[in-house]
């Protein structure tokens, strides 16, 4: 009488284990799936608005060329935005070496100040880094150097919120100051179409006369 009760009992928690241990065994599965999908494709981009990143890009070039507050005969010249290579991430990086996406493109915009003297240059640069740094931004590279028969100039400062850098350059055997404002790779509309785009196009704006 007192075994019957008993076996019972155990007779009857065994689908309740069962149970509990598929639920168990079916959650791992599930998170091994997601984790492998995650190390087979690697941290997914950003989805980016490129017109968005176009204006972004152009905004921070005017910005660094007021910044520089050149003397008015010192012109920069027009720019345009270039996009650029993105590569698979993860494992499935090894199935696709040195094969880019056609859905993720990085966002360049390069443009000069030609013409522009040792000390004039550094002064500007002096200014930008200053008006960087006041905006948070990091500095992530020094390009200062001198040799024999050669100096150079520039920097480069990064957003730590969004990833984007400003590079700047110098050297005395061009006389230019070279500028490369840069956002990183972020997955792109189907649409989007890179060749003519109207969006890429920069020109200086108008900026008062150094005092």
């Amino acid at each position: 009488m007192l075994k019957t009760p008993v076996c019972r009992v155990r007779a009857s928690g065994r689908p309740v284990l069962y149970a509990t241990a598929g639920l168990v065994l079916a959650a791992l599965l599930v998170a091994a799936a997601v984790a492998g999908g995650c190390v087979w494709n690697g941290t997914p981009y950003p989805l980016v608005d490129p017109d968005a990143v176009a204006q972004r890009l152009k905004d921070r070039s005017d910005g660094v060329y007021n910044g520089f507050d050149l003397p008015a005969k010192y012109r920069a010249d027009s720019g345009g935005i270039d996009t650029g290579a993105c590569y698979y991430r993860g494992l499935k990086s090894l199935a696709h070496i040195d094969e880019s996406r056609s859905d993720v493109r990085s966002f360049g915009l390069d443009w000069s100040v030609p013409n522009v003297p040792e000390a004039t240059a550094r002064d500007a640069q002096q200014r930008v880094r200053q008006r960087l740094v006041k905006q948070g931004w990091e500095l992530t590279h020094e390009g200062d150097r001198a040799g024999a028969t050669f100096r150079e100039l520039g920097f480069r400062f990064e957003d730590p919120e969004g990833g984007d850098q400003v590079d700047v350059q110098w050297n005395d055997s061009t006389a230019t100051l070279f500028i490369s404002v840069y956002a990183p790779c972020g997955q792109v509309p189907d649409e989007f179409v890179e060749y003519g785009w109207s969006e890429a196009d920069w020109h200086p704006k108008e900026q008062p006369p150094a005092s």
